[in-house]
């Protein structure tokens, strides 16, 4: 069973020390130019420095920090309307025009609207996260509550269940397990649109030290931002599968998401 873990860690790291590999390759033989891709080391030495001047934790928590606040009013909007949609079928007539046209329109595209409507600060960063984050978790909490099996309707009615009973043990615990996954989306839609949002209207935050460093001509910089959200983005999404599942034990969302 160890030697089968060990099998496993090493085919999943290959292709990663192999790209680092022929990036210090590419890098020591000038394949490209070394403002275009500096070495793995300079990236390394960069990343220790904004370390240890905090700069990089800084920008870390204050984009964390938006997107906990934004995905928070996400949650909010969300899942009320997802059930009251599911309950009110004429809301689902009356608003199945505006949410589909909201679907369509890419949150990063609205930009320089929200910030003409909300200026620079926060608010509008808070507007392009819950854009962003909204309609995965609408449309999964939606798919749960729709495809509820119908031997828990027919268990509801027989139990005589009021509407608050039927919602708190029959219509949530169905649609968890696709609302955990709407979460998972939802989240990791969050950062894409943060960083957008950060890069053209920000003063702190991983999208503004990316940019910024790009202006200075740091690239070894621009990569460190690069990879931190790369790594926090893996960290986040181990996290969450391991929260998952512990919530939900009899449905594997590690091993559903194996390809």
């Amino acid at each position: 069973m160890k030697k089968l873990k060990w099998t496993a860690a090493l085919e999943t790291l290959a292709v990663p020390f192999l790209l680092l590999a022929l990036w210090a390759l590419a890098s020591e033989r000038q394949w490209v130019h070394p403002y275009l891709l500096p070495s793995p080391l300079r990236v390394a030495k960069a990343a220790l420095r904004l370390a240890e001047s905090g700069a990089l934790f800084k920008h870390l928590g204050v984009s964390f920090q938006r997107v906990i606040i934004g995905f928070f009013i996400t949650l909010g909007i969300a899942v009320p309307l997802s059930f009251l949609i599911h309950s009110l079928p004429f809301l689902k007539r009356l608003l199945r025009v505006p949410l589909e046209f909201l679907r369509s329109v890419p949150p990063i595209s609205t930009i320089p609207l929200l910030i003409l409507w909300f200026g620079i600060g926060e608010a509008s960063k808070t507007a392009i996260i819950v854009m962003a984050s909204f309609f995965p978790v609408f449309l999964n909490l939606m798919g749960g509550l729709n495809n509820i099996e119908e031997d828990w309707k027919e268990l509801a009615r027989s139990l005589q269940l009021d509407q608050g009973e039927y919602i708190r043990f029959v219509l949530f615990p169905a649609a968890f397990p696709s609302f955990l996954t709407g979460i998972q989306l939802g989240l990791s839609y969050c950062w894409r649109a943060l960083m957008g949002a950060e890069m053209i209207a920000a003063a702190s935050g991983l999208g503004y030290l990316i940019l910024d460093s790009q202006d200075m001509g740091r690239i070894d910089r621009v990569f460190v931002g690069i990879f931190t959200l790369g790594i926090c983005g893996i960290l986040l999404d181990k996290i969450l599968i391991k929260a998952f599942n512990c919530l939900i034990p009899w449905k594997d969302l590690e091993e559903e998401q194996n390809w």
